[in-house]
């Protein structure tokens, strides 16, 4: 049993494959009613995929997915229903992808050190609209010959420890927060189980991201095992939370899960969406 609802995906515009109306032809595709883009740090995509979805019969959510830092651990969170014209959400987003193009000369300043040439102008030819990802370097780098699978890649070259990895401070998490719940749209915690943290640290930061105006775990996800979806949605249950689900769909080779495949959540969870217009009309959320 699948569910027609993915809140967590991603075009060209930041770090995924497709255009954002062949991601929303995709998901038509795939069986989806409701999908959220949430592109890393830029809702430039939306308009698009909007009109996509209106030709193909999918309700669109507006997100985006902002880069956060929280005790020097980058964290993900996802803005869903947000105004992309908040100036605030604007400005801050304009300022982390600023960032973005600082840690990418830095990454090309050290993967250079290490004897790998030209991955700036590589890694930049792969972001065609302008954000520049990790992603793009590891794309450039298997184009390269230094794999042949993005996970190894990343892992070899471009986490903590590694020669293309460099330290960079996003956004704080209350600042973050604030962009997305004053523009009218709800927080969302992204792969929680993807972040290298212990429980007590997980739990702390829960605290504070109920304090700050966060709503939802994503519970069911691309990166998630059957027992991570249980153990978040007891986190969420503890907490007070709402819970999410998204593929975190980037595209063939580079997603966890294909479109589509989603399993419904926890019986014990709340849906984020449970009182959203745009979900009123499905009688089933899982087919």
């Amino acid at each position: 049993m699948f569910s027609h609802i993915d809140l967590h995906s991603h075009s060209n515009i930041s770090d995924g494959l497709l255009s954002p109306s062949a991601l929303v032809q995709h998901a038509a595709e795939h069986g989806l009613r409701v999908l959220a883009l949430t592109d890393h740090d830029d809702t430039a995509g939306l308009d698009e995929a909007r009109q996509a979805a209106d030709l193909h019969g999918i309700q669109l959510i507006d997100g985006v997915e902002i880069s956060v830092t929280w005790r020097r651990r980058t964290l993900h969170i996802v803005g869903l229903k947000v105004d992309p014209a908040y100036p605030p959400l604007v400005e801050g987003l304009r300022q982390i992808r600023a960032g973005r193009h600082t840690r990418a000369e830095g990454m090309a300043a050290s993967l250079e050190k290490a004897g790998i040439h030209g991955s700036l102008e590589g890694a930049y030819r792969y972001a065609s609209e302008g954000i520049i990802s990790r992603t793009h370097f590891a794309r450039y780098l298997m184009e390269k010959g230094y794999g042949n699978e993005m996970r190894k890649i990343f892992k070899k070259y471009l986490v903590k420890g590694k020669p293309g990895y460099v330290e960079h401070h996003w956004a704080g998490l209350e600042e973050a927060l604030g962009w997305i719940v004053n523009s009218g749209g709800i927080a969302v915690i992204a792969h929680p189980g993807r972040y290298d943290m212990g429980r007590p640290s997980m739990l702390e930061l829960m605290e504070e991201f109920r304090a700050y105006g966060g709503s939802a775990i994503e519970v069911v996800t691309g990166s998630h095992t059957p027992d991570q979806y249980q153990e978040y949605a007891r986190i969420a249950a503890m907490f007070g939370l709402q819970a999410s689900q998204g593929s975190d769909y980037h595209g063939h080779g580079l997603s966890y899960m294909e479109m589509g495949r989603l399993p419904a959540l926890p019986a014990n969870c709340v849906p984020v969406w449970q009182d959203w217009p745009e979900t009123s009309l499905l009688q089933e959320e899982v087919y």
